[in-house]
């Protein structure tokens, strides 16, 4: 009868840390126009509970952090977008970091 309840536990503690995870993005995307220190900090706490809960951050939301600073990238104002052949070229304007994602 333990593990189901641990089980249980568990999924409850996974949905949680996803809506979380979404909430701070959200909050990050909003916050950014004012404070960019403050969507960094969000996107760092996202993070953080994606650490310790063992969850991945979904794809879209993972592509708009960079990933040598763990800033929050905002196309046009902190990050350079450009299609490259097969890839989407990302670069971060604070670091210089550059990610490169391929699409057909």
């Amino acid at each position: 009868m333990k593990g189901k309840k641990g089980r249980d536990q568990r999924s409850f503690n996974v949905d949680l840390a996803n809506h979380r995870i979404e909430r701070l993005f959200a909050m990050a995307a909003e916050a950014y126009t004012g404070r960019p220190d403050l969507a960094d900090r969000y996107v760092d706490i996202a993070r953080r509970i994606s650490m310790r809960h063992r969850v991945s951050i979904p794809r879209e939301l993972k592509r708009s952090i960079c990933k040598d600073c763990y800033s929050y990238l905002r196309p046009g104002s902190n990050a350079r977008i450009r299609a490259d052949g097969h890839n989407v070229v990302i670069t971060c304007l604070k670091c210089g970091g550059v990610r490169r994602y391929p699409y057909k």
